[in-house]
């Protein structure tokens, strides 16, 4: 007991509570873009996580050919946007009114493709973009990753930017009323495939912005979407899928968890706590922790 009351109060355990927060940050850019897709179009994306991916060796490329990183990250963000378009127009339009197991199946599909194509056109060694941003050292204990801190101010940006364009433009307001009742926007002459392929496009472009943040941090090779499109996935239902705000709540809640428990024990262990969580949420509220009330 004193052991567990020393840890409580350790600079460490202080430590990785911010850490948590910040790979919140990372979860929750990751979540975004999917929850925006399905609160409009109604299909969940099984194949997000590998535009991420591709975005990823997008900027690796381009920045190992001396491209500028910013202009690098420019591209990549470039390429997801027309891979959200594209994925849209020649596959989810063909499945829209599909049965929910056809979509997954056809989303599925498109995994394993782009998991394919990767292996192929760029084999399947790691790759590092090399670059790194440091630490920030907040006091003489506690030291922060700096590309963490910018993945939470993103995040944060990501997130206010959206509000004011759902809520204050025209288009956003189209998109949450498609989200609400798609048939009664059809009656009323709005142009709904017009909005699903921009909704597409700027969860594309969203993909692109995670990828970038990623590709600082990890490895890029073509299996590395099988890291964290379950965990993204996850993190969508339990904040509700389609529901944005809840998404990124729930994020940082995944990511305490996961934290904590590399803290209490390691991190396997943190990952083992934040799924029992996820599992024992779903028998407790099935629609997610931070479901929108119909």
């Amino acid at each position: 007991m004193a052991e567990f009351s020393e840890a409580l109060f350790s600079i460490f355990f202080i430590e990785t509570l911010i850490n948590g927060l910040l790979l919140g940050g990372v979860l929750a850019l990751l979540s975004l873009g999917l929850n925006l897709i399905f609160g409009v179009v109604d299909v969940v994306w099984i194949c997000y996580a590998e535009i991420i991916m591709l975005g990823m060796y997008t900027i690796f490329f381009l920045y190992k050919a001396g491209v500028p990183l910013p202009l690098a990250i420019l591209g990549g963000i470039a390429v997801t946007t027309i891979l959200g378009y594209l994925t849209h127009k020649l596959v989810i339009s063909r499945v829209l009114d599909a049965a929910p197991i056809n979509q997954l199946l056809a989303t599925g599909g498109l995994l394993f493709f782009f998991q394919g194509l990767a292996m192929v056109v760029f084999g399947i060694e790691f790759r590092n973009l090399g670059v790194s941003l440091g630490s920030l050292a907040v006091s003489s204990d506690i030291y922060l990753s700096s590309t963490r801190l910018l993945s939470f101010a993103v995040s944060g940006v990501v997130v206010i930017c959206l509000y004011f364009f759902l809520s204050r433009s025209y288009l956003g307001a189209a998109i949450r009323a498609i989200s609400q009742d798609r048939e009664i926007m059809t009656l009323m002459g709005v142009d709904t495939k017009r909005l699903y392929l921009l909704t597409s496009a700027i969860g594309g472009a969203l993909a692109g912005l995670a990828a970038a943040l990623l590709a600082l941090q990890y490895d890029i090779h073509p299996f590395i979407g099988l890291s964290f499109g379950p965990i993204t996935f996850v993190i969508c239902v339990m904040g509700g899928l389609g529901n944005m705000v809840g998404g990124f709540l729930a994020a940082f809640v995944f990511a305490e968890l996961i934290t904590l428990g590399g803290y209490f024990a390691d991190l396997e262990w943190g990952y083992v706590m934040a799924f029992v969580f996820f599992v024992v949420t779903m028998f407790i509220r099935p629609e997610g922790l931070f479901a929108r009330k119909s």
